[in-house]
């Protein structure tokens, strides 16, 4: 990777009057973007500055913008020679001035914003709106045409380009990686995706890493390291690095342009080879190295203190802009421009810089893949129903839900063989989605040994084991208008927390964005468990992820807990559908009992929540106490405690809800799914005790349903930090959620047990104790637990006293 020097620099590549274009519309970039930062007044310096004309708080990031105009100005030349399909994905997300005087440029803006015209009075407007109240961030964001990509946080960038490529066989994702975002995790990662590309039927992504050096103190590893330790690196992850590296302009755009139409060849050679020749190894692809100053074209130093090519430049490399001498240097800055070659009289695009960008849908600000809601194909869904496992006799069967839900969506995959893709970091088989892979295989472009199973370079399941990147991939594939599902063992999904963060918040920004339109909704499928990690131990146990989801606004995130098979099938084939939203759907992955037939299943499913009559006993009465709950295990630990107590007090009132969508349990005025406080108070009463058992965290239930009437009266159980490696019983029993606690918390919430409740309780006691033992002796739960299924009232085991009377004394 060796660069020219400048004194050597390229010749042939540009024309004398595409360098004057090329470097005329890098200024006029520059200078909107500095606009941005700096003015509120004054856009085209007719007068000299004055205080008023610069803002009173100064906000962004300048170090990298000149560098992503830089970039953006060439990729421009390239489509309109070429009459290429490219997206441009921006990983200094802070340079967020540069993408939007682009789009300014190219008249994008003009056209999804109308008041931000191509004059003087829209020129103005742009710069005020910029990282002001009212206005836009200083990032690039959601209403940034042309974005995919929330620059508010770094990491995501090669990922998201990757996602955007799949399936997209003509489209190049020119994808700017920042020095500084290439040290964290996920960008590291995100370089293996060269092993998952398929240059037959997919895109190409091309990096450009712009080494300028700093951080916002600090420099930067890859800056810093030997260009040869450089090379061998890029080349590790499977590309063939090209370095542009200088500061004179006339050599870079020289140099650069050439790189470009040398990278922009490779490429085009590598899919000829594939798609004509049929040629499946896996190639070397392109990338460019761009090493320029941090802030270049900027002042080069302020207060006798060096700006251009240090950490100083970048944010806003001086902040006393409305004092004399700053303002000073800041007009000299702005003018060294030239504004007046680059915009008419009026304060539009000169005629010679309005043409130096590609037309319609060419312009990677107005390029459809960037605003995927109009590209969406509804999926072929094959009818979940044909799945439906039998269930005659509630609470009995031995049937691994996920399994069923694998054939589900086998049949999903095979209808839509080129707009769903399924996620999971080395998970699929493991969550018992393995069915899948009947019809297709794990995507792989790498070495191949004749024992592996089901890799190709033609498969959709994608596994990686990084949680950062199947998340990334899955982001880009839905945010340019595809489908798909991301897999994970529940307590790692917390890896992606901070991705989801970012997602969610792009999903609530573009709701209230005209231009942008709905996207398919991001699915994750979390299982393996808290309840069932239980040979993996604590490190596996943590059912957080649902707490997490519900900090956010209640129009992007929804979570589901279905009990078993055909509840789960009914859950995800709405899911698929939606649109706009984040879904947590959590299912156990182990054998399992079943409770409702499909018809029954899709009753409840619809409802959200709902009395099961088959487990209830308060039929045309006022129950005695209510038993809620959530998730799988929590069902079936409460549906055994039912059993318990109809054995020792037969007639009893007790009144199960079972609870599918989470948020019924929120107030009607905090999620569109909450259940108005009529509908609640009649499901769980004004007055009466309610045990729940919940699938996470106990106060989450608390904090869903502090407003209710009855809520002083709900006793939730859930996890409470309690695991080790041990049997799946006995991780309820740590926790409290186990049958015997829950039937003894029954007994002692309901006043009229109270005088009648020692034996009752004590054999409970004694049943918690004789498991203790059992499991350390056998290590296995007793057959009791383990062969439990739903069934009438039957005298108690363990030669208790037989049915109480609960009547009054």
């Amino acid at each position: 990777m060796n660069a020219v020097p400048e004194s050597e620099a390229p010749t042939g590549s540009l024309s004398d009057q595409e360098l004057a274009g090329l470097d005329g519309w890098w200024r006029a970039a520059n200078y909107l973007s500095v606009g941005q930062i700096y003015l509120m007044g004054n856009p085209l310096l007719h007068e000299p500055l004055r205080p008023e004309h610069v803002k009173p708080r100064l906000l962004g990031h300048w170090g990298t913008t000149p560098g992503l105009n830089f970039i953006y100005a060439h990729l421009n030349r390239a489509i309109t020679a070429r009459d290429l399909n490219m997206m441009y994905v921006m990983g200094p997300g802070h340079g967020g001035p540069g993408p939007v005087a682009a789009a300014w440029l190219e008249g994008t803006y003009s056209e999804v914003y109308p008041d931000i015209t191509q004059d003087e009075d829209g020129m103005k407007r742009l710069f005020t709106q910029f990282s002001f109240p009212g206005g836009i961030p200083s990032h690039v964001a959601p209403e940034t045409p042309g974005s995919i990509h929330e620059g508010g946080e770094l990491g995501y960038s090669l990922s998201h380009a990757y996602g955007a490529a799949f399936d997209n066989p003509d489209l190049i994702v020119a994808a700017v990686v920042g020095d500084g975002e290439a040290e964290t995790g996920p960008l590291a990662a995100s370089w293996h995706s060269t092993k998952f590309v398929d240059p037959r039927r997919d895109g190409a992504v091309l990096p450009i890493l712009h080494l300028n050096g700093y951080k916002i103190a600090n420099p930067t590893v890859l800056d810093r390291i030997d260009r040869e330790e450089l090379d061998e690196l890029l080349r590790g992850f499977g590309h063939t690095p090209i370095l542009v590296e200088g500061t004179e302009p006339e050599y870079m755009h020289q140099a650069f342009a050439a790189a470009l139409d040398r990278s922009l060849d490779e490429i085009a050679e590598i899919q000829r080879r594939a798609r004509r020749d049929g040629h499946t190894e896996r190639p070397r692809w392109p990338m460019i190295v761009l090493r320029s100053p941090k802030g270049w074209t900027g002042p080069k130093e302020v207060d006798g203190l060096e700006v251009e090519g240090s950490w100083r430049a970048h944010q806003v490399p001086f902040t006393n802009a409305r004092d004399d001498g700053h303002r000073k240097i800041l007009e000299q800055w702005l003018r060294s421009y030239r504004p007046e070659e680059l915009f008419d009289t009026s304060g539009a695009p000169a005629a010679h810089i309005r043409d130096l960008h590609p037309l319609g849908t060419r312009r990677m600000s107005a390029n459809p893949h960037a605003n995927g809601g109009p590209l969406i194909r509804d999926l072929t869904m094959p009818d979940f129903r044909n799945y439906a496992v039998p269930v005659e006799v509630p609470g009995t069967g031995n049937v691994e839900s996920t399994r069923i839900l694998g054939t589900f969506l086998r049949d999903v995959m095979r209808e839509n063989m080129s707009t769903f893709r399924m996620f999971a970091p080395d998970e699929t088989n493991s969550n018992r989605l393995g069915a899948v892979l009947e019809v297709t295989d794990r995507t792989w472009n790498a070495r191949t040994q004749p024992d592996d199973d089901h890799l190709a370079p033609d498969g959709r399941v994608m596994e990686i084991l990084s949680e950062h990147t199947c998340q990334g991939w899955l982001e880009g594939y839905l945010l340019t208008g595809r489908h798909g599902v991301f897999s994970c063992y529940e307590a790692f999904i917390h890896i992606v927390d901070s991705m989801f963060n970012q997602h969610t918040k792009w999903l609530r920004t573009t709701n209230g964005i005209v231009w942008r339109r709905p996207i398919p909704s991001l699915n994750y499928l979390l299982t393996s468990h808290v309840w069932r990690q239980d040979h993996n131990g604590f490190s596996h146990q943590d059912p957080g992820f649902i707490d997490h989801v519900v900090n956010k606004k209640a129009d992007v995130i929804r979570v589901y807990l279905p009990p078993d098979a055909n509840t789960l099938l009914s859950v995800a084939d709405h899911c698929l559908r939606s649109r706009q939203y984040v879904n947590v759907i959590v299912a156990g992955k182990q054998p399992q009992l079943q409770y409702l037939d499909m018809a029954a299943a899709i009753t409840h499913c619809t409802k959200g929540i709902g009395i099961w009559d088959w487990a209830s006993t308060d039929s045309g009465v006022e129950p005695d106490v209510v038993l809620g709950c959530a998730g799988d295990v929590p069902t079936m630990e409460t549906l055994a405690a039912v059993q318990i107590l109809l054995e020792w007090f037969p007639d009893l009132r007790i009144r199960v809800v079972n609870v599918v969508d989470l948020m019924r349990l929120q107030d009607h005025r905090e999620h569109p799914h909450g259940l108005m406080e009529a509908d609640f108070d009649a499901l769980f009463t004004v007055d009466r005790p309610v045990i729940f058992a919940y699938h996470g965290y106990p106060w989450l239930i608390h904090r869903l349903t502090y407003r209710r009437t009855n809520h002083h009266n709900f006793h939730v159980r859930g996890y409470k930090e309690e695991g080790t490696t041990t049997t799946p019983f006995d991780m309820c029993v740590l926790n409290q959620i186990d049958r015997f606690d829950l039937a003894m918390d029954v007994i002692d919430r309901v006043p009229r047990l109270h005088r009648i409740s020692a034996h009752p309780r004590e054999h409970l006691k004694n049943k918690l104790i004789e498991h203790r033992q059992y499991i350390r002796t056998h290590g296995e739960d007793m057959p009791e637990i383990t062969h439990w299924q739903w069934a009438p009232a039957a005298p108690p085991a363990g030669g208790g006293p037989g049915p109480v009377s609960t009547a009054e004394q």
